[in-house]
């Protein structure tokens, strides 16, 4: 399943996120949407915990559509620590797709975890 994201979750979900996330900017009325849904799901089931999937309706986000300056749905970003990282869009199929989501996995599985903090933990020394 995938977490659907508004305008008003989207800095906690997305922007602030420990991980990174996909962003799948969709509407129901695109076709090409619902194709490549199984795609995202099984992208999302193979990733686990190292990249987290969220769809944003693209009709009723318009403040996020318009910042992302989306050209054709669907659009997908991939942020990490608020950045967009890799943005995929205008591909003519599920095999591009597919393509694209296998080198964004071997990207992140190769990599060392580390991950921003909004939280500072302190820690006192103690001698004995």
């Amino acid at each position: 399943m995938v977490l659907s994201v508004s305008e008003r979750t989207f800095t906690q979900e997305v922007l602030e996120s420990p991980i990174p996330v996909l962003v799948n900017f969709e509407a129901p009325w695109c076709g090409l949407c619902r194709i490549i849904h199984p795609l995202l799901l099984q992208f999302q089931a193979q990733c686990g915990e190292e990249i987290k999937l969220v769809g944003v309706n693209a009709d009723q986000n318009f403040k996020l559509s318009t910042t992302y300056r989306l050209k054709s749905l669907p659009t997908l970003l991939l942020i990490e620590n608020g950045t967009v990282r890799h943005r995929l869009e205008c591909f003519r199929g599920r095999e591009d797709l597919r393509l694209a989501l296998e080198e964004i996995k071997a990207s992140y599985s190769q990599r060392p975890k580390i991950y921003k903090s909004s939280k500072t933990v302190e820690l006192e020394c103690r001698s004995a």
